[in-house]
């Protein structure tokens, strides 16, 4: 591995260790669990932005920036030897399919909230 993976994976994982700093404590103190399972219809914080989907639209457009830097990059003639190229390449993939993996739970966990709460009767 060459430096712009190493210094990638680094970067990748400060920035796990900063969510999982934020997701941890909020999911302890706004999910209301029931025999180890979350109850929806008690649970407000899938109703609401909070912190962690601000997060999550920083690191939306990080990776909208990662991938435009690398597009860039690779039109001006750069290939995977270029640090730069094998950073951008990383965090690009990362904190795409982080962002993507976030929507969807996200989605399911509102939908999951809304037919607890207000059932199969919505016109």
């Amino acid at each position: 591995m060459d430096t712009g993976w190493i210094v990638s994976l680094i970067v990748a994982g400060v920035f796990i260790i900063f969510i999982l700093a934020i997701a941890i404590p909020m999911d302890r103190k706004h999910v209301v669990r029931e025999n180890g399972k979350i109850n929806y219809k008690k649970t407000k914080i899938y109703l609401r932005w909070n912190v962690f989907d601000t997060l999550t639209l920083c690191l939306a457009i990080y990776s909208i920036i990662c991938v435009q830097t690398l597009n860039f990059l690779i039109s001006s003639g750069q290939t995977v030897e270029n640090v730069f190229v094998q950073f951008f390449t990383n965090q690009a993939q990362v904190w795409t399919l982080v962002t993507i993996i976030y929507l969807i739970t996200r989605v399911t966990n509102t939908l999951k909230t809304i037919k607890e709460r207000w059932g199969d009767d919505i016109d």
